[in-house]
């Protein structure tokens, strides 16, 4: 009987040809006297030559990689719920095709697990452009952090566990190793775009136990196909209402368990649907639709908010102040102070 992997490693693949072989080869490249890795990749019914790509790298290294095939595009969350039910690893690690692993991640992270053996392991990520800039390395782009808390030490207070994620707001699904059992009954919503969003902030409010690895494992390629490069107003839409189910979810937890619903976890989730709320009108400005359509939508999107808000806008924006975030109050306040009466107008449209 073979041994259980200790990791499972799920590479969604979708018309990524000029970027998969550099993903993978970054991948294998770590595995080399690292035993029980799976590899999966799933060919979304890509369009362009991912396909007879991805079936070189399985002939490249046989046995090592394993090859999904969805008969018809299903887009990328039924690509990763299909990868997660194929999957037998302890943990499970997303990777996106276009990004790529920075050298030594696979040993820190079996370091981490091997020492700690914590519900998640959270990692900090760097942005990759082809043509970098002064103002991107002014930016910190080569180090960004996922989690605002202790790093490198086991972490059991759940409070301070999601306090650190929201608070810092990195959904992304490469950033976070879980173990398996807190993926049962969890999955990404199928047709929906910005699915991070919506299932990792679920995923989060699971854990019993954490540690945050304070290196760059992950290289987030930044390219023009991106789903933020090309924003329409469906796409805005998924944005806004992506804290829904979290919410719910946060809510019946803390039925059982007050302290998730402290003056600080409160605030951690206003200050979360408030940048989700500003990055859906963002996106909303972005994506231009005719006038009357982007009054409908920015006024669902105060609606959105309001119901993902567990504190009012005011008090948000008190929290905001005595914490020094006043560069977060300028930019917040319009947007949250006006929020009530958009969302007024919305249900007297649709009464």
């Amino acid at each position: 009987m073979r041994e259980r992997p200790w990791l499972s490693v799920l590479v969604p693949v979708y018309n990524v040809q000029d970027y998969l072989g550099e993903c993978i080869a970054s991948l294998m490249a770590q595995l080399e006297g690292v035993p029980g890795v799976q590899v999966l990749l799933l060919d979304d019914a890509s369009s362009d030559g991912s396909a007879a790509l991805a079936q070189q790298l399985q002939a490249r290294w046989p046995g090592a990689l394993q090859l999904l095939r969805h008969p018809h595009n299903q887009g990328l969350s039924a690509a990763r719920n299909s990868l997660l039910a194929a999957s037998s690893g302890a943990y499970i690690w997303f990777l996106d095709s276009d990004d790529f692993l920075q050298p030594g991640a696979i040993a820190s992270l079996h370091q981490a697990i091997q020492s700690h053996a914590p519900d998640l392991v959270l990692c900090d990520f760097s942005l990759w452009r082809a043509q970098p800039r002064l103002k991107h390395r002014l930016r910190g782009e080569a180090h960004r952090r996922s989690f605002h808390g202790p790093a490198r030490t086991l972490l059991r207070d759940r409070t301070a566990l999601l306090q650190g994620m929201l608070l810092g707001g990195q959904m992304h699904a490469w950033s976070k190793i879980a173990r398996r059992e807190l993926w049962q009954g969890l999955q990404f919503p199928p047709g929906a775009y910005f699915e991070d969003m919506a299932t990792m902030p679920r995923l989060l409010l699971r854990a019993r136990s954490a540690i945050h690895v304070p290196e760059p494992w992950v290289a987030y390629r930044q390219r023009a196909g991106s789903i933020l490069a090309g924003m329409n107003a469906a796409k805005a839409a998924d944005l806004s209402r992506a804290l829904r189910p979290f919410v719910q979810d946060w809510r019946h937890c803390a039925q059982a368990e007050p302290e998730l619903a402290s003056d600080a976890m409160r605030f951690a989730i206003a200050h979360l649907a408030a940048r989700n709320y500003l990055g859906a009108l963002r996106a909303l400005q972005r994506a231009a639709p005719p006038p009357v359509q982007a009054q409908a939508l920015a006024r669902q999107f105060a609606q959105d908010y309001l119901a993902c808000s567990p504190l009012p806008p005011a008090a948000l924006l008190r929290g905001y102040l005595r914490r020094g975030w006043l560069l977060r109050y300028a930019r917040t306040r319009q947007a949250v102070l006006t929020a009530p009466a958009a969302a007024q107008d919305a249900a007297r449209t649709t009464a």
